[in-house]
C-alpha cells in the first residue's frame, strides 16, 4: 500500500479498535458519577457542567447513600461497562473466532463467576458477577444455575442497555462489516436480552463496525445503523438524530434530544422511579441509551470528547451512554484525550490499552479464517455450477 493509499484510509485497524475500546472506558469513567441524575440536577451539583473526571455524587458517603448500589462512582472509576467490555474481549482471547451465545455460556459466564479480578468501584479484588447488576447476574442464574438454552436465555429478563453497553468488541471483530457485527451481535445478545435490548446490541456492534470503514463518517454510522435496526429501534434513532442534526454544541441539544426519544423510551421521566412499563418487551419502544449516544455523535460531528460530555451531561443512563459515544466516536478515528484516558487507568488500576492489543491480534486471526471460508464457499458454489473458481 502506498504511503497516499494508506493517509486516504484514515487510522489503522489497531488505531481504531484501541480508539474505540480507550474511549468507552474513559466514558464510562465520566459518566459514572453523575448516572441517574438530570442535566438541570447535574448543573446544579457541579455548578456548572461535567468537563472532565469529578468526584462521588454523594461525596465520601458513597458506600452508603444508596445500598442497592455501593459503589464508588467516579473519581476516574470505570463501572460494569467497561467490566464487561473486557470480560468479552476475553472471551474473543479464547475461542480466537467469532462468538455466539453458547459462547457467553461456556465462556463469559464462567469468568464472571470465578475469576477475582481488581473492581475499580468496590476499590478491591472480587469477582465481577460481585459487582455486575441485576440484568447481567441474569445471565449465571439462567445460564449456570438454570441450564437455560443459551440462544434464549435473554427472553424474560430486564429490557434495558445491559447487553448493548458491551458490544463494542464484536463492532471491532467485524470492523467495516457491519451487516456481520449486527447478525454476530444479535446472537451472543439472546443469551443475555430480548426484544429492543437484544436490538440494541446487534445496532450499537453495527455503528462500531460502520466507523471502522475507511472514510467512516457519523452519517455514514448512523445510515448503516438506519438500513439495519428494526422497529421502534430504527424510529428512535432516526427521530433523535434527525433533531441532532439541527445543533452543533451539546448544551442547546441535551433537551431537544431527550424529548425526541421520549415515545420511545419506557423508562419515563423519572430514572430512578421507572413506569410501570418500564423495560419490557415492545416492538415500538427502544432504549434510550443508543439513540442518544448516536445523536450526540452527530451533534460533535464526531469529535470525542464533545460527544463524549455531550454524552455524560446528558444525565440518566449516561455512564452507558457515554461508552457507546465514546467506543463510536474512537472507532472513527477521533482522539481520546490523553489526560483522561491515563488518569482513567491510574485510577481505575487497568491497563486500559492491553485489551485493545489482544482483540486487534484477534480480530486479525478471525479476519484470515473469514477469507479462508469465504474461499472455500466460493470454489464450491463454482464447483457447483460446473465452472472453475477464479483466483
Amino acid at each position: 500500500m502506498t504511503p497516499k493509499a494508506e493517509e486516504s484510509s484514515g487510522p489503522r485497524l489497531d488505531e481504531r479498535i484501541t480508539g474505540a475500546l480507550v474511549g468507552a472506558a474513559v466514558g464510562d469513567a465520566l459518566g459514572g458519577p453523575v448516572e441517574g441524575y438530570s442535566p438541570d440536577q447535574i448543573l446544579q451539583r457541579h455548578g456548572g457542567r461535567v468537563h472532565g473526571i469529578v468526584g462521588p455524587w454523594n461525596g465520601d458517603a458513597w458506600r452508603t447513600a444508596r445500598p442497592i448500589a455501593p459503589y464508588h462512582k467516579g473519581d476516574g472509576h470505570v463501572t460494569d461497562d467497561t467490566l464487561m467490555t473486557h470480560a468479552l474481549v476475553r472471551a474473543y482471547a479464547t475461542v480466537r473466532d467469532h462468538l455466539d451465545a453458547y459462547a457467553v455460556a461456556d465462556h463469559l459466564v464462567p469468568d464472571l463467576m470465578t475469576t477475582p479480578r481488581w473492581i475499580p468501584e468496590l476499590e478491591a479484588e472480587a469477582l465481577p458477577l460481585h459487582r455486575v447488576f441485576l440484568a447481567e447476574k441474569w445471565l449465571v442464574t439462567r445460564l449456570h444455575y438454570g441450564h437455560v438454552d443459551p440462544r434464549e436465555a435473554g427472553v424474560g429478563n430486564i429490557v434495558n442497555c445491559g447487553a448493548a453497553m458491551y458490544m463494542a468488541p464484536v463492532g471491532l471483530v467485524d470492523a467495516a462489516d457491519p451487516r456481520a457485527a449486527y447478525a454476530e451481535a444479535l446472537d451472543i445478545a439472546g443469551a443475555h436480552q430480548s426484544s429492543y435490548g437484544r436490538e440494541a446490541a446487534g445496532v450499537f456492534a453495527a455503528a462500531v463496525a460502520a466507523a471502522c470503514a475507511p472514510g467512516a463518517t457519523p452519517d455514514s454510522v448512523v445510515s448503516a445503523c438506519l438500513s439495519l435496526a428494526k422497529d421502534g429501534t430504527r424510529a428512535a434513532i432516526e427521530t433523535v438524530c434527525d433533531t441532532a442534526s439541527r445543533y452543533t454544541d451539546f448544551e442547546s441539544a441535551l433537551a431537544p434530544l431527550r424529548a425526541a426519544v421520549t415515545p420511545y423510551d419506557t423508562v419515563g421521566p423519572d430514572y430512578r422511579q421507572p413506569s410501570l412499563g418500564a423495560r419490557r418487551p415492545s416492538r415500538v419502544h427502544a432504549i434510550e441509551e443508543l439513540p442518544v449516544a448516536l445523536g450526540m455523535l452527530v451533534v460533535a460531528n464526531g469529535d470525542y470528547r464533545h460527544a463524549v460530555l455531550g454524552a455524560v451531561n446528558y444525565g440518566r443512563d449516561c455512564d452507558s451512554i457515554a461508552t457507546m459515544a465514546g467506543a463510536v466516536a474512537g472507532a472513527l478515528g477521533s482522539p481520546v484525550p490523553e489526560d483522561w484516558s491515563k488518569a482513567v487507568a491510574e485510577a481505575s488500576r487497568l491497563d486500559l490499552w492491553e485489551p485493545p492489543r489482544t482483540l486487534t491480534e484477534v480480530a486479525r486471526e478471525i479476519h484470515a479464517k473469514d477469507v479462508d471460508r469465504r474461499r472455500a464457499h466460493e470454489a464450491a458454489f463454482s464447483a457447483l455450477e460446473g465452472r472453475p473458481c477464479s483466483d
